[in-house]
């Protein structure tokens, strides 16, 4: 975790989501394990004992009394399964330094994010009251419902591949599962699927399954969401809402929408993908390509595009709050979903890991070629808007209630000055620091460095959060703001209710 704390820069640092200092003046202190749990729950963090918070959020070391007895003190409790639920850390997680003039000890103790089957990683024996997680104000409790989702997320049988014992084959909307056979017969002729009867194509593609109650088929989680009708699958997922909007004119509320509770189509999963994709691709460029002398209308964009939707559909969390939500602007396309990212918003955007939430509605769209079983499928988004020079795509994750908010600009990257003149920091591996360093005086640089800390790991940022990270007033945290947005950093967000402001460059995390 040297990219969360390297001694060297002890005096540069700022509390944030992945560090927190405390005194330990007289022991351990008892929050100590609230962050413990919080990092554990989110993307890890480091916790520094024997440090205090300034009133300009700089730190200032007060060094530990007696470091061995700390830190045994510290082993044998996160060893108590009464105290903390997983330990999570080797011996080389929790170091020792000497810091300032007067050589003052502390303890740095380096916290990784917990693995999915590990979590919800709690305290105190209290599955419920226990479990914490972490954003820029501190540690905060969990609900029920978001520890409940780390519960469910931790068995290999995703929740979709449930059978639902009660539940007839009558249930599923058989117009939707012939659309869908015709698509799987046109794209992969010749499959062994083909002869089947509808009931045992259903079996063998995960959307049916045979009971151990009555020893009949019925159909599975994944074969409600993708083929059932909207008034079946809210009586198994209460929360389950599908939404699409145009709003290409700021004028009017929007131009077009799309919702699975309208009861003018079927509302299910199937039909909601083709027909949003079918509107989301209606102003795609398409450049005039031959192949064999026909017309190639698929390109890369439309590929990622169907990966896009079918990301958001796969893995969301159908017992989350809010439902999906797909939002087409005049210059961009904003899908979210309920639920956490099960691998992390690093390792998405890496790729080469692929742990769906909803694995059998995952096979399903893999089986008519929409969907990336490797993981890849973010990276590939990615590269195909480096390659068509629109701005980098940004992933969101918000929690209370969880959410994936994945936004895709279809705005030149080369229209803004600054990445003009950076000649984009992703090609020059330049971090945003060494850009901003060149760009702004330095009296500036200093007065918002604080600001930049927080922004290389959040895609938004508000005036309230910017007081708070410097100590300063509203008025002030917004001439900072302003500085951000000249230097084409931030831009308005309105796409929410906060005020807030986006990151417009890519950040190096």
């Amino acid at each position: 975790m040297t990219d969360v704390f390297d001694l060297a820069k002890f005096n540069e640092y700022r509390e944030g989501n992945r560090r927190e200092v405390k005194r330990a003046g007289e022991g351990l202190p008892i929050s100590l394990w609230d962050t413990y749990s919080a990092f554990a729950n989110c993307y890890g963090g480091v916790i520094i004992l024997g440090v205090k918070e300034e009133k300009d959020g700089s730190w200032k070391s007060t060094g530990l009394q007696n470091a061995l007895k700390l830190c045994k003190d510290f082993w044998d409790t996160i060893n108590n399964p009464k105290k903390v639920s997983v330990n999570l850390l080797s011996e080389d997680d929790v170091q020792t330094y000497e810091v300032g003039d007067k050589k003052d000890v502390i303890m740095v103790i380096y916290v990784p994010m917990a693995k999915r089957e590990q979590k919800p990683v709690y305290i105190n024996d209290d599955i419920f009251n226990g479990t914490f997680r972490r954003n820029f104000e501190g540690d905060y409790h969990c609900t029920r419902l978001q520890v409940k989702t780390m519960l469910r997320d931790q068995a290999e049988r995703t929740v979709d591949m449930e059978v639902l014992d009660k539940v007839p084959m009558e249930d599923l909307d058989y117009d939707t599962v012939h659309g869908y056979r015709n698509s799987h017969r046109s794209l992969k002729e010749g499959h062994p699927f083909e002869r089947l009867s509808d009931h045992e194509y259903l079996r063998s593609i995960g959307a049916a399954a045979i009971s151990d109650e009555d020893g009949k088929l019925h159909p599975t989680a994944a074969g409600m969401l993708m083929f059932g009708d909207e008034y079946n699958i809210v009586r198994h997922f209460p929360e389950y809402f599908l939404d699409y909007r145009e709003e290409l004119d700021p004028t009017t509320r929007w131009s077009d929408r799309l919702q699975s509770s309208s009861g003018e189509w079927s509302g299910n999963v199937c039909d909601f993908y083709f027909r949003v994709y079918n509107k989301i691709i209606k102003d795609v460029k398409v450049p005039f390509k031959m192949s064999g002398g026909e017309r190639i209308d698929d390109t890369p964009v439309h590929k990622a595009l169907r990966e896009a939707l079918a990301n958001c559909l796969i893995h969301a969390d159908y017992h989350g709050l809010r439902g999906i939500v797909i939002r087409k602007e005049a210059d961009k396309l904003i899908l979210a979903n309920p639920g956490y990212i099960r691998t992390g918003k690093k390792q998405m955007r890496l790729g080469g890991e692929s742990d769906p939430r909803n694995k059998a509605l995952m096979k399903m769209f893999n089986l008519i070629n929409i969907g990336e079983r490797a993981g890849s499928g973010v990276p590939n988004i990615f590269n195909v808007w480096a390659d068509e020079d629109w701005e980098e795509p940004i992933i969101e994750e918000r929690f209370d209630p969880d959410r994936t908010v994945l936004t895709l600009s279809f705005v030149k990257r080369n229209d803004t000055k600054m990445n003009e003149d950076t000649n984009f920091i992703q090609k020059n591996e330049r971090s945003l620091k060494e850009v901003l360093k060149e760009v702004l005086v330095p009296k500036d640089y200093e007065k918002i460095s604080p600001i930049i800390e927080y922004l290389e790991t959040n895609s938004t940022i508000t005036t309230q959060i910017v007081k708070q990270i410097t100590g300063k007033s509203l008025a002030t945290a917004w001439r900072y703001i302003q500085i951000l947005i000249k230097a084409n950093v931030l831009e308005p967000d309105g796409n929410t209710n906060k005020a807030g402001y986006i990151v417009k460059m890519q950040l190096e995390k």
